[in-house]
């Protein structure tokens, strides 16, 4: 049984654009005030994503997360996975993409659907509806589509797409990237067609696409329907969001498990808190209020960032992971059982801080090097004369036990899982040591 995530609340229908533009969460629609009159009733809209990679990150979770709020006001929602234009690609402003194989992209969109349901309610009377545009472009036929799809197009509007222009100024496109714009349209009349589909919704690096999709329907059918983007996010520091020293943060639990997924929320630039709580978190106007006062009152405390860490590695991984993540992060720092940790939490955890290694070779009579050592190699002091010093300050914990002593050698036996040894210097920073 799927747990309950609360999609279907008793929300007005008419409330959901004045809650995304509280949230900050418009950055550009067709007609905002028309909109909001045809949102007054419950309407049928639509979101896509391209299966480019095995799994979604958060940068797709910006999307997921505003139309599933659409859904909790009434509406519904159809999530599209491009098993179709999946095998083009949207072009990129840094060059080509690689073409995957139909079986390789086949397999990604079944992994995007399964990601994806998690986060809908398919009951109800607003119930969602996945949809795969392969199905109605497998078969479509080529001189068909040119005349009664192509012919609608301006070759001049699609040559101002920002990425086009960037790729004709330096090694050009090819036409099947150029064409992509014809295909997510087309996605658009069909899914009018088939569901009297009248908003799409995607980030602000979709506008043109979305418009196009717009204009198409337009011009075929004779019908207004409307689109609403979402503001690309940044980190106050100019990286880009999503991102860590180590790559993406996925949604997939086996590229970026839910530890990795926990702490990303909890390291959260103070700075950006307000925004990540309006573009992400279900709570109410004056929740994230005082959560973001009490951020800047009690920074140390970290209490916008702990409310969504553990909101949303709960929705997007499940209660058990969250309180796993949640478990992890008190025993790393000795308030805890570390055994009573999943090794897959631990070596996410060790790999996240830092890891050092030793060779099984360097196990003699049953102990690993010594204690100065093992501080060296996993980073935790930048030599063996500062790594002494930390030991004979009493700043040492070996399993979360003090040590005192320089020359002290792990024994095998205190090897967590057989091969993991965590490694604390003073109560902030830890790291690892593994065995192999």
């Amino acid at each position: 049984m799927r747990e309950d995530r609360g999609v279907n609340s008793a929300v007005s229908s008419q409330e959901i654009i004045t809650e995304l533009q509280w949230r900050g969460l418009i950055a550009q629609s067709t007609d905002l005030e028309e909109l909001s009159k045809v949102c007054a009733d419950p309407v049928t809209l639509y979101c896509g994503f391209d299966p480019t990679a095995p799994s979604l990150h958060l940068g797709n979770l910006v999307q997921i997360l505003t139309v599933r709020r659409f859904q909790q006001h009434g509406h519904t929602p159809l999530a599209l996975v491009g098993g179709a234009t999946g095998l083009i690609g949207d072009p990129k402003e840094s060059g080509e993409r690689t073409l995957n194989s139909v079986g390789l992209v086949g397999e990604w969109v079944e992994r995007i659907r399964v990601q994806l349901e998690r986060f809908y309610e398919f009951d109800g009377s607003n119930s969602a509806r996945m949809v795969n545009n392969l199905e109605w472009t497998q078969d479509l036929n080529a001189i068909e589509f040119l005349r009664d799809i192509g012919k609608h197009f301006s070759v001049n509007r699609m040559l101002d797409r920002e990425a086009v222009s960037a790729r004709l100024a330096k090694d050009g496109i090819s036409f099947t990237e150029f064409s992509y714009q014809l295909l997510q349209s087309f996605d658009y009349l069909e899914l009018y067609r088939r569901y009297n589909c009248v908003l799409q919704t995607g980030g602000s690096d979709q506008w043109g696409n979305i418009t196009a999709g717009v204009d198409l329907v337009r011009r075929v059918e004779a019908k207004g329907v409307h689109a609403l983007t979402t503001p690309l996010l940044t980190r106050a520091d100019g990286k880009k969001f999503g991102k860590t020293e180590s790559g993406t943060i996925w949604l997939d639990p086996e590229l970026t498990s839910p530890y990795s997924f926990f702490q990303y929320w909890i390291n959260a630039d103070d700075r950006d808190i307000t925004n990540l709580l309006k573009t992400f978190s279900f709570k109410s106007e004056s929740e994230i209020n005082e959560l973001v006062q009490a951020t800047i009152e009690r920074p140390q405390e970290r209490a916008g960032q702990r409310s969504l860490a553990s909101e949303l590695t709960e929705l997007v991984h499940g209660a058990a992971e969250r309180v796993g993540a949640e478990d992890a992060g008190k025993a790393l720092f000795g308030g805890g059982d570390l055994a009573d940790l999943p090794e897959s939490t631990l070596q996410a955890a060790l790999t996240e801080a830092s890891l050092g290694e030793v060779d099984k070779s360097e196990v003699v009579d049953g102990k690993l090097p010594t204690l100065d050592e093992l501080l060296v190699r996993c980073g935790l002091a930048p030599s063996k004369k500062a790594a002494r010093r930390t030991i004979a300050e009493g700043g040492a914990y070996v399993n979360n036990i003090r040590v005192d002593q320089e020359d002290f050698q792990v024994p095998v036996r205190e090897l967590l899982y057989g091969q993991w040894v965590v490694l604390r210097r003073g109560r902030k920073a830890f790291a690892g040591v593994v065995v192999k």
